[in-house]
């Protein structure tokens, strides 16, 4: 309490502040790369049907009577290697969308030559199993790169899309910006944390060149973005996951916490959450929200055992079904009930070798099946990789889209569908009962983490 009555610490949050917002980078300063493939209208017509189609990722009939809008989502480059080794790749697409009296439907299909689902698996490499260490390890998300930018491992992210939508026109740039009007992207900036936290280390700011960075926040309070996430590996992977994950983004408390901290300040969260009134006890002292309800959505198949039980902690998989070929990127919360298929790791020792609840184990030095084979760069991952990831139906304002998708060979088919006006009263999703014209834009992510194409400024009209 002291630090934050002391006359110095609010002179220097000004000044970090009006430093923070002076270097920050958003959309004004980027290029929105054009679509050059030769499309030349960006309005989508929903067309009223009395019959809905069926959500299974296959094209009924009825979708003959909605015109298709063909766009180009594009891998921008920002200028700060935040999507170097993804620039400029573009996934041509094409969406339809119907509605009735309740709810409104959407088509979207998608080129793309490799169907991913798996995202960061684990597998064990024998290189790393070194004195203190485990050879359990998780393939990157994303596209390894040396130095010179050549690809060192490729990516293991997951195909996925998304699509925004300003709540209530609240967020003015994004009439003309869609997607960049909440899309930060920051170049180095004074850092005053050691001077600022509550035992200071530094007397001085230092310089971060934090500079692949970036994160998606609004401009002003009242300013609220609708996001539609669809992860497609969760999605195929039961019909008991076939939802989008319904999110926002908000102003994240503002410049003062978010412009000076290089990104990290996160303006995206999903629905049913809102800022409790309190704030982070460290610098930048960001405020803290509502915790969602848990038992929900995807979390992470990890745990931290020690080698042989007494020694060094190291990061290993919490689940696993043994000795059996991986296709998903995900397990389900029902394979690790006592009826289910999965076995809970109890231990691991320093050869790598893990011990599982029914007392078996998986000794991953016998044969290559936990192993990478094949080419380093571009080749496989292990055939018994273990999913880094366990999956639970959404719930509550999360679970307002239902989705399903199909992969053809040469691309996805994605059907998905909300209510015209959901039960949200926090404003955290757009309201089409109306009727009136809605600019949107659409992001799809093609076997990677972070990176991926863009398609802005499209607009959505009804057919009355």
């Amino acid at each position: 309490m002291k630090l934050i009555q002391s006359t110095k610490f609010w002179i220097m949050a000004t000044m970090v502040s009006l430093i923070g917002y002076a270097v920050s980078c958003t959309k004004n300063d980027q290029v929105i790369i054009p679509d050059n493939s030769g499309n030349t209208s960006t309005t989508l017509v929903s067309v009223k049907t009395t019959t809905a189609p069926t959500i299974d990722g296959t094209i009924d009939a009825v979708w003959a009577n909605a015109t298709k809008l063909s766009f180009t989502p594009t891998v921008p480059d920002p200028g700060n290697g935040l999507f170097t080794g993804y620039n400029g790749e573009q996934y041509p697409a094409t969406l339809r969308s119907m509605y009735d009296a309740n709810n409104i439907y959407f088509l979207l299909e998608v080129t793309d030559a490799n169907k991913s689902v798996v995202v960061a698996p684990w597998y064990f490499n024998p290189s790393l199993n070194t004195a203190g260490k485990t050879g359990w390890a998780k393939e990157p998300s994303s596209k390894t790169l040396d130095v010179n930018g050549v690809m060192t491992r490729d990516g293991w992210g997951e195909d996925k899309f998304a699509m925004l939508w300003n709540i209530d026109n609240s967020t003015p740039k994004f009439a003309a910006q869609t997607c960049y009007a909440s899309c930060h992207v920051f170049t180095p900036f004074l850092d005053y944390s050691a001077v600022l936290n509550p035992t200071p280390t530094a007397t001085a700011p230092v310089m971060n060149s934090n500079a692949n960075n970036g994160n998606h926040y609004t401009n002003g309070q009242n300013e609220k973005i609708d996001m539609w996430w669809g992860r497609l590996g969760f999605i195929t992977k039961d019909a008991s996951l076939n939802q989008m994950d319904d999110n926002y983004q908000d102003w994240a408390g503002g410049p003062t916490y978010s412009s000076v901290t290089g990104g990290s300040a996160n303006g995206r969260h999903v629905d049913g959450i809102v800022p409790d009134g309190t704030f982070s006890t460290t610098w930048p002292y960001r405020p803290n929200y509502t915790v969602t309800p848990a038992n929900q959505g995807e979390f992470g198949n990890t745990q931290n055992l020690k080698l042989d039980g007494t020694g060094a902690s190291v990061a290993v998989p919490l689940w696993v079904i043994p000795n059996t070929a991986s296709t998903s990127g995900f397990l389900l919360a029902s394979d690790t009930l006592s009826s289910g298929s999965a076995k809970k790791v109890m231990a691991v020792s320093s050869a790598g070798v893990l011990t599982l609840s029914n007392g078996a184990t998986i000794d991953p030095n016998v044969g290559t099946a936990y192993q990478r084979t094949g080419d380093p760069v571009t080749g496989p991952t292990a055939a018994n990789y273990i999913p880094a990831y366990i999956g639970l139906p959404l719930i509550g304002g999360r679970a307002d889209i239902n989705a399903a998708a199909v992969y053809t060979g040469t691309g996805w088919v994605i059907e998905y569908k909300r209510a015209l006006k959901t039960g949200d009263v926090l404003k955290q999703d757009i309201d089409f009962s109306s009727l009136q014209d809605q600019v949107f834009g659409v992001a799809f992510w093609n076997k990677s983490n972070n990176q991926h194409g863009i398609n802005p400024n499209l607009t959505l009209t009804f057919a009355k």
